[in-house]
């Protein structure tokens, strides 16, 4: 609890020197304590307040034997420059956790009126929810009294592994969870605890929750691995006729035309490479690319005395000094499929355009290219 002589704050803490005692009664359904490392999020409110409320935010880490460590941080309510945080340790007992509340790492909006609080405070662990709910008893000083939390904690209820391109609903816990496919939280994809799509590989989302958050709010990375093949469409079924035609003449078969084979893609100017394009802000090739690059390794197989160089390109999205570097890695990344499709390493040099020669008004996926010419 914070207490001021002006206002009323919950909070958890006391001077330096005291210690805060929490006891975490663990509920796990085969007897075993399960971990609380992790982060948790949520707040502490008074019942003799109705507005009162002091978001929160713990941090646990396991240590030896059981142990545990880590950071607990509060803001008052509506007051993000009043806030403190301490350093805690924890071990384990047989009722459950007792957690030392230690020195002071950091206070702001401190003054001479002002202080938090010291207690005890007692959890119970909701293993379904991944829930912390507590009630904190604090020493009788000024309007120290009472107070109650409730923490959540985001982690993976669903299978950690699925089947490659199977529809599969992903199933988090936490309270008010968003997701995202960066760290930076810039490319949103859902809310909500459950998600359901199709994973092609190992992939990685970036959560975080709206429930009380403060400025130390965690991103809270989940993974899910993939396994198995991807399933293969089966082939067409070709419609049988309601009648069966004739055999057409020999001389007809004679005749019919010879498939046109692809046209060459090397010559003495640059040309763009169909349909070499790459994942945005990377120098991954996408699947699309694996046609035109076999093709073009065919050629140069024909060509064993000829010399190309490859030329890399973005679009104008993001920092310019960044895309050259870009530009530079996807023209390498071409350079590495052919090499190792048996071309030698030699016979292909590399450069990089960055962003500065667009085929297309920006944005447009087709400036993520890549241009080969010949050279001497």
């Amino acid at each position: 609890m914070y207490f001021s002589s002006l206002l009323r704050h919950r909070g958890l803490g006391s001077r330096v020197g005291l210690w805060l005692l929490l006891t975490l009664p663990l509920l796990a359904s085969s007897g075993r304590a399960q971990s609380l490392a992790g982060i948790w999020q949520g707040v502490e409110k008074d019942t003799d307040q109705r507005d009162g409320y002091w978001p929160a935010l713990l941090r646990l880490q396991s240590g030896k034997s059981g142990s545990l460590f880590g950071v607990l941080y509060q803001e008052a309510g509506g007051q993000p420059g009043v806030t403190v945080t301490f350093q805690i340790s924890a071990t384990r007992t047989a009722a459950g956790l007792q957690l030392k509340h230690g020195p002071k790492l950091d206070e702001t909006g401190r003054s001479i009126f002002s202080y938090w609080c010291d207690g005890a405070i007692t959890f119970t662990y909701d293993a379904a929810q991944e829930k912390l709910t507590g009630h904190a008893t604090y020493r009788p000083v000024g309007d120290c009294d009472v107070g109650t939390f409730t923490l959540y904690r985001v982690k993976l209820k669903s299978a950690a592994t699925v089947r490659a391109g199977a529809t599969t609903t992903l199933r988090v816990s936490g309270r008010d969870v968003h997701w995202y496919a960066d760290a930076e939280l810039t490319r949103p994809v859902a809310t909500g605890n459950t998600y359901r799509t199709k994973l092609l590989k190992a992939t990685t989302y970036y959560l975080t929750q709206g429930y009380y958050p403060t400025s130390q709010s965690a991103v809270v990375p989940v993974t899910v691995r993939v396994t198995g093949a991807l399933p293969q469409p089966a082939p067409p079924t070709p419609a049988l006729p309601d009648t069966l035609a004739p055999a057409p003449p020999l001389d007809t078969l004679r005749r019919a035309p010879v498939p046109t084979p692809p046209a060459p893609l090397l010559s003495a100017t640059p040309a763009v490479l169909p349909m070499v394009l790459f994942k945005l802000a990377t120098p991954e090739l996408l699947p699309e690319a694996y046609p035109a690059l076999d093709q073009l390794a065919a050629e140069l197989k024909t060509r064993p005395e000829l010399k190309i160089q490859v030329a890399g390109h973005t679009d104008r999205v993001g920092e310019a000094q960044k895309n050259q570097v870009l530009s530079e890695q996807r023209a390498e990344a071409v350079k590495a499929y052919l090499v190792k499709a048996g071309i030698a390493a030699g016979r292909i040099s590399t450069t990089g355009y960055g962003d500065q020669r667009p085929l297309y008004p920006s944005p447009n996926a087709r400036n993520r290219r890549v241009e080969v010419s010949e050279v001497p």
